[in-house]
């Protein structure tokens, strides 16, 4: 039996349209299908002869361990099978899709990579907003407040990069990173919190850094969200300010 496949592929934020023909051609070719916590349910509809596995990894919660999941991909490609390892949002961000790819390389098996839109980008769309706008910004920047040591990001260097900021895995720590960019930058800058971007259960707040913690616990928003912060975010569209005033 000749070696199989592994596809990596970012499913998107939760709204299955948005998924790319790549993507539904990689998953209807799946002979194992493992699934990732936040992925979409009725994506297995899509990989109708698949085994599906579903390897959950969530912070705070118990989760998968990447090390089997790592062993599993290679277990089932050795044997031949197509492997699609179905990850929310985009495999290439935040995603430990290169601790991946180098551990199948290394055991010869063949990776491809299937692109999603990242929750970060589906989050924007969700305000109205540009991410990147010349009057406000010179760029974005993508961070998470989840490092592998537990010390949290540069906030000095990222307040400072006049960059919109898109933080992921922040929600536990709101407190913090609110408190750290709030030493940087002035109390006003707008921000913005998604949660569940793109589906049927996206809850939107925006209001100002200063406010930021304060009114997200208030607003009962938690895990997964993704907290912007910078000016770009005062673009945000009537509606959806109107809506943080509504769960406020």
């Amino acid at each position: 039996m000749g070696k199989g496949r592994v596809i990596l592929m970012g499913a998107g934020p939760g709204d299955l349209e948005l998924l790319t023909r790549k993507a539904v051609r990689a998953l209807a070719a799946a002979d194992v299908l493992l699934l990732d916590e936040l992925v979409a349910p009725d994506i297995v509809e899509l990989a109708p002869r698949a085994r599906v596995l579903r390897v959950g990894k969530r912070g705070g919660c118990r989760s998968t361990p990447q090390a089997f999941i790592q062993r599993l991909m290679r277990r089932h490609a050795l044997q031949g099978r197509t492997v699609v390892r179905v990850k929310g949002g985009e495999a290439l961000l935040f995603g430990r899709a290169g601790e991946e790819i180098a551990f199948l390389e290394q055991a010869g098996i063949e990776v491809e990579l299937v692109n999603g839109i990242s929750s970060g980008l589906a989050a924007a769309t969700a305000l109205g907003i540009s991410l990147t706008h010349r009057d406000h910004c010179h760029g974005v920047s993508f961070v998470t407040a989840h490092t592998q040591d537990g010390e949290p990001p540069n906030w000095a260097a990222l307040a400072q990069s006049r960059t919109t900021l898109v933080i992921y895995m922040g929600m536990q720590r709101i407190e913090e990173a609110a408190a750290g960019l709030l030493a940087h930058l002035p109390g006003t800058t707008p921000a913005a919190v998604v949660q569940w971007a793109s589906t049927p259960r996206e809850a939107r707040l925006v209001t100002r850094l200063e406010r930021l913690a304060v009114d997200a616990r208030q607003a009962g928003l938690g895990s997964p969200a993704i907290i912007l912060v910078g000016e770009a975010i005062g673009l945000a569209r009537a509606e959806a300010v109107l809506s943080m005033q509504q769960s406020a």
